[in-house]
């Protein structure tokens, strides 16, 4: 059976990750933060907390429905929940697109009058993908992602998505999807018009930062390092492209490192706060590094 949507890590009522190596195999990761949330979150995290950050990777064989997640104030009144997401573009067909964003000076009743006349794409942003590109989706910002895209998509803890339009399509049971047409409306940022995409760069540096995370790209060569040293913040670290070979570093520099194991393409790692760890790419790789989740990062200038 196709999957087009996998839920990597999660910590929700409906669904649970599950650690697949080590001496917490086997658990979830509701499990994990309620044994040794301190260890892992940090001191005065509350083992009760849901995990703050969500991790899917999407393989769009299909476009994706136009939709949009509320902001905070408009999730409340909805019953629902705010929800940003970075997307990181793994692999990208010849001529996919990306749809994030109004057209500049699109109104409210312009875009209620293109949903009553099926003109509705003709509203959106369109933007060409490349792999390596990212693109920033705040709560609030209608979006849709294009046929033929391979997406690493890291968001905060939320499963509220309302959707305007679905391209005519029927759902698994044959009938069409349900929209939300007035949520929606209700939930769009009117005054957003500028998405910024970042494009494919040799160099590494920041591709997203918003009010609850921030991602940072890493470029490695064969060979090269990265460090994450102990008592700092959790971290989750993703390979979208080669492997890296992971490695826990001891508190006595005399003991060394521990034997490592491998991290290919498609894996993320929770990279515990009271743990030091080194990886090394076995060939060419990049990793995305997310931290700062709710608010758990250090100050930033």
């Amino acid at each position: 059976m196709p999957i087009g949507e996998s839920w990597d890590v999660v910590d929700r009522p409906e669904a649970q990750s599950v650690v697949a190596g080590g001496s917490l195999a086997g658990l979830t990761l509701r499990t994990v933060l309620e044994r040794d949330g301190a260890r892992i979150m940090g001191p005065g995290w509350r083992p009760s907390d849901p995990f703050p950050i969500l991790v899917k990777w999407l393989d769009c064989r299909e476009r994706l429905s136009l939709q949009v997640h509320p902001p905070a104030d408009v999730a409340k009144r909805l019953h629902g929940e705010p929800k940003t997401e970075n997307w990181y573009v793994a692999h990208a067909a010849q001529g996919a697109q990306l749809m994030v964003g109004l057209k500049p000076g699109t109104s409210r009743a312009q875009f209620e009058a293109a949903f009553a006349g099926n003109t509705l794409e003709g509203c959106v942003r369109h933007f060409s993908a490349a792999a390596g590109d990212s693109i920033l989706v705040p709560a609030g910002q209608i979006h849709a992602i294009g046929a033929g895209n391979l997406i690493l998509e890291i968001q905060l803890n939320s499963d509220t998505t309302y959707r305007v339009h679905d391209w005519g399509r029927a759902g698994l049971d044959g009938r069409p999807r349900k929209l939300h047409v007035a949520e929606t409306i209700e939930s769009i940022a009117w005054d957003n018009f500028e998405p910024e995409l970042v494009r494919a760069a040799p160099e590494s540096g920041v591709i997203a930062k918003c009010d609850g995370f921030l991602i940072r790209r890493v470029m490695l060569d064969s060979g090269g390092r990265l460090t994450i040293a102990a008592g700092e913040q959790p971290r989750l670290l993703s390979v979208v492209s080669g492997s890296v070979t992971a490695s826990a570093i001891q508190r006595d520099d005399a003991k060394g490192e521990s034997a490592g194991r491998v991290f290919e393409l498609g894996s993320n790692v929770l990279i515990p706060h009271s743990g030091g760890f080194r990886f090394v790419a076995d060939s060419p790789a990049i990793v995305l590094v997310t931290e700062d989740f709710a608010g758990l990062g250090a100050p930033r200038a």
